[in-house]
C-alpha cells in the first residue's frame, strides 16, 4: 500500500456504526491508512494506520515494536494537533500510568496495583458487589422509562471502585463528569477543563490519605511513593485516574451494549431466563460482539514494521480495531449475531492481549455477570424503550458505548 495514498476520512456515520466500515476495508488487507473523525477527543482529524482482523490485530497488541510510551506519543499529538485542550486527555498530569508506558515502567507501576484484581482477591470482593447490585436494583423507579445506564450501569461499577479505593460514594458523581468530557466529549475546552478538575481532586484525596492512613488499593499506591519512592508523584496521580475510569467505564459498557443486544433478541433474553448456566458464557459473548473498547491505546511505531502487506514508518501512529477482530468472520462463525450458547473458546479480545491486557478483567466479569443475573431475577419482561435504531452511540477513539439506553423495567 502506498504511504501516501489519501487517507479514508473517517466521519460520524464509523462512530455510529464502525462494522460496515471494518466489513468494506477487511475486503481490501489488514491495515489502512485512515483520518480519524473530527469530532473525537484528542485525535480529531488525526491520520493514523488502522489495524483489522483477529490475527492481525491480536499480533499487533503484543508486538513490542508498537509502544503506548506517553512521552513518545505526546511529543507526536502536539505535531499533529498544537491546541493542547484538544489533547487534554492526554496530559501527563493524568496520563502517566501503566497503559501509557513501556517496560521497564509498565512492569514496576502494573506490579503495584496487579495484586488487587487478581481472581482470588475479586472472588473476596464477590458478597460487596452482589449486596451493592441488590441495593441499586431496589432503588431502581418504577416509572415507565428508565435510562439504565445513569440509573444502573454507571453507578454499580463506580460504587465498587470506590469501595476498592477508600473513596466516599458521594464523590462518584464528580468521575462520570469528567469521564465523559475526557472520553467521549467534543468540547476541547470541557476536556482541559476537566483535566483540572481532576488532579485537583485526586491530589486533595491522596492528602487526605496521607492525614488518616486507610486500608484500601489507594492509600497502598500512597504508600508506594511516600515510603517506598516506587512511584513518581505525577505517577501516583496518574495511577488513581486510571483506576478510577477503566474501573468503571469498561463495565458500565459492557452492561449497556450487553443488555442492547439481549433486549434486541427476546429469544436470547428467554434462553438466560430459562438457563442461568448460560450466563457465563453470555458475559464472554457480550464481550466479543459489542466490546466496551472498540479500539486499543494508541501505539506509535518505535521503528519501521511491516503489517500483513504495509509498511508502517518509525513514528506512525497505530490503531487497534478490536472490534472488528471480535467479529472476523475469519474468527467466529455468524460474528454479527448474539449467540449466549456460543462456545468460549473462540479468544476474544475485548480485554486486549500481552502485557497491556486488561487488568481489571476479573472484576468486570464478575460485575457483569452478577448485574445481569438480577436483571434477568428481578425484570424478566424488560423491553426496550426506545427504537434501537435512533440510540446514539458516543464519540470516542476508544469507548464503544450507548449515550444512553432507556429501558421498560416492568417489575415482577
Amino acid at each position: 500500500m502506498d504511504q501516501d495514498s489519501t487517507p479514508l476520512e473517517l466521519d460520524d456515520a464509523f462512530v455510529q456504526d464502525p462494522y460496515a466500515v471494518y466489513a468494506k476495508l477487511g475486503a481490501e488487507g489488514s491495515v489502512h491508512r485512515v483520518r480519524m473523525p473530527p469530532g473525537v477527543p484528542v485525535c480529531g482529524g488525526l491520520p493514523v494506520w488502522l489495524v483489522i482482523g483477529y490475527e492481525a490485530v491480536r499480533s499487533a497488541l503484543a508486538d513490542p515494536r508498537l509502544s503506548t510510551d506517553l512521552n513518545r506519543m505526546d511529543g507526536l499529538f502536539a505535531q499533529n494537533e498544537p491546541d493542547s485542550n484538544r489533547r487534554a486527555g492526554f496530559s501527563p498530569a493524568i496520563a502517566s500510568h501503566m497503559l501509557n508506558s513501556d517496560p521497564p515502567d509498565h512492569t514496576r507501576m502494573r506490579k503495584l496495583v496487579s495484586k488487587a484484581f487478581t481472581s482470588r482477591a475479586v472472588e473476596l470482593l464477590r458478597p460487596e458487589i452482589e449486596r451493592i447490585t441488590g441495593e441499586l436494583i431496589d432503588a431502581l423507579s418504577d416509572d415507565d422509562a428508565v435510562d439504565l445506564l445513569d440509573a444502573f450501569a454507571f453507578p454499580l461499577p463506580i460504587r465498587v471502585i470506590c469501595l476498592l479505593l477508600g473513596v466516599p460514594i458521594e464523590e462518584q458523581e464528580n468521575f462520570k463528569a469528567w469521564s465523559k468530557a475526557l472520553v467521549s466529549g467534543d468540547s476541547p475546552e470541557a476536556a482541559a477543563a476537566a483535566t483540572t478538575e481532576v488532579v485537583a481532586y485526586l491530589r486533595e484525596l491522596i492528602e487526605r490519605k496521607r492525614r488518616v492512613p486507610t486500608d484500601d488499593v489507594l492509600a497502598a499506591l500512597v504508600s508506594a511513593h511516600d515510603v517506598d519512592k516506587q512511584l513518581t508523584e505525577i505517577e501516583l496521580v496518574s495511577t488513581a485516574y486510571l483506576l478510577f475510569v477503566a474501573g468503571f467505564e469498561t463495565t458500565l459498557n459492557a452492561l449497556g451494549n450487553g443488555t442492547l443486544h439481549l433486549l434486541r433478541n427476546p429469544d436470547q433474553w428467554e434462553a438466560l431466563r430459562e438457563d442461568r448456566s448460560l450466563l457465563p458464557g453470555a458475559v464472554e459473548e457480550f464481550l466479543r460482539l459489542e466490546s466496551p473498547l472498540k479500539h486499543a491505546s494508541f501505539r506509535c511505531a518505535t521503528e519501521s514494521l511491516t503489517i500483513g502487506d504495509v509498511e508502517i514508518s518509525a513514528g506512525d501512529f497505530v490503531l487497534l480495531a478490536i472490534a472488528s477482530a471480535n467479529r472476523d468472520p475469519q474468527r467466529f462463525d455468524d460474528p454479527h449475531s448474539l449467540d449466549v450458547r456460543r462456545p468460549t473458546d473462540g479468544g476474544h479480545l475485548a480485554f486486549g492481549h500481552g502485557i497491556h491486557h486488561c487488568l481489571g478483567a476479573p472484576l468486570a466479569r464478575v460485575e457483569v455477570r452478577a448485574a445481569f443475573g438480577a436483571l434477568l431475577d428481578e425484570f424478566p419482561t424488560m423491553r426496550l424503550a426506545a427504537d434501537p435504531d435512533e440510540l446514539r452511540w458516543r464519540t470516542s477513539t476508544i469507548i464503544r458505548g450507548l449515550d444512553s439506553l432507556p429501558v421498560r423495567l416492568n417489575r415482577r
